[in-house]
C-alpha cells in the first residue's frame, strides 16, 4: 500500500468526491458528510463517507 501524506490524501479524496458529485444530478439531493480519521492498524488517514437523506 502506498504512503500517503495528509495533503496528497485529501487531493486524491477531492478527485475521487469530484467524480462520484458528476452523476448526482440525476438523483435526489442528499446531504454528505466526510469524516476524515486517522486509523491507527493502518497508521494513516482514513475517509468515511456518509449520505443523509
Amino acid at each position: 500500500m502506498a504512503k500517503l501524506t495528509r495533503r496528497s490524501f485529501i487531493a486524491a479524496s477531492v478527485a475521487a468526491g469530484a467524480i462520484r458529485v458528476t452523476p448526482a444530478a440525476l438523483r435526489p439531493p442528499a446531504r454528505r458528510i466526510l469524516t476524515l480519521v486517522y486509523d491507527k492498524s493502518l497508521g494513516m488517514m482514513r475517509a468515511i463517507d456518509r449520505l443523509l437523506p
